[in-house]
């Protein structure tokens, strides 16, 4: 009976943690089969999801802070939406009024929905990790991968080349985690793994109900290439060095107030 109720706290708080995810994608999936009149699709999504954001804040569901690293990784995935369907990678064929450069802004709450879940879960399963690198290996780290995303246009990719050294860097880095009196761990990069996979299945629904179209996907709908994955793997990196820097400052603050 105890393990049944570890799972079903468990996944209580992992079902509330994914409250924004879900209202993106449940936002996406009713503005692709309800035409809203007198306003385009894109700019709808946005008034939505600010909508969902200002509740959740209002409600307690989500903290000053959490809003903070929420409208930085909104600001970060934007821009690098912005880069990518300048360089064809994929586009936001549909028109819109609050669209920059070609990317509708709400773009940019579908990044702050994986900071959003990691902020979320942080703190309802009372997280910790244990053998941290530091903020200078990570920041750099971190730093090196954003940066990746957007040199691999003209010099070469070295996602796996930064692949290797997540493993190296963070090898001894585990994440603790508190399902009501029991401390669970796993690996950090086992983690980022797992949140990737889920990212990428994520990104198949979103794409299906036109969010966004790759290429390969604009005469008719097909599997996100699951090379993609390696991409989610290394941006939820830098997701948990910001959050994890965060909440480490943010603990820190309390002790020495204390």
């Amino acid at each position: 009976m105890k393990p049944i109720m570890q799972l079903l706290h468990f996944s209580y708080h992992q079902v509330m943690s994914c409250l924004f995810p879900v209202a993106i994608f449940g936002t996406l999936f009713l503005s692709g089969v309800i035409d809203v009149p007198f306003i385009y699709r894109y700019d709808a999504i946005l008034l939505i999801l600010l909508a969902v954001q200002y509740l959740m804040y209002r409600s307690g569901l989500e903290t000053r802070d959490e809003m903070k690293v929420i409208c930085v990784f909104h600001i970060i995935g934007l821009l690098l939406e912005i880069y990518k369907v300048r360089m064809g990678s994929w586009s936001y064929p549909e028109p819109g009024f609050t669209k920059l450069l070609g990317v509708p802004l709400y773009s940019g709450f579908m990044y702050a929905s994986v900071a959003s879940f990691m902020c979320q879960v942080w703190r309802r399963l009372k997280m910790d990790m244990t053998g941290w690198p530091g903020l200078t290996s990570a920041g750099l780290l971190g730093g090196a991968i954003y940066l990746n995303f957007f040199t691999h246009h003209f010099i070469p990719d070295f996602r796996w080349w930064l692949t290797a050294l997540v493993l190296i860097v963070f090898w001894k880095t585990w994440i603790l985690f508190r399902v009501r009196t029991i401390t669970y761990r796993m690996p950090l990069t086992l983690a980022f793994f797992i949140v990737g996979f889920f990212i990428w299945l994520a990104e198949n629904i979103a794409t299906f109900f036109n969010a966004w179209k790759y290429p390969d996907q604009h005469q008719g709908w097909q599997l996100v290439s699951f090379s993609k994955i390696s991409s989610w793997f290394l941006l939820v990196i830098i997701s948990v060095i910001i959050v994890a820097q965060l909440k480490h400052v943010k603990a820190g603050r309390k002790i020495h107030v204390k």
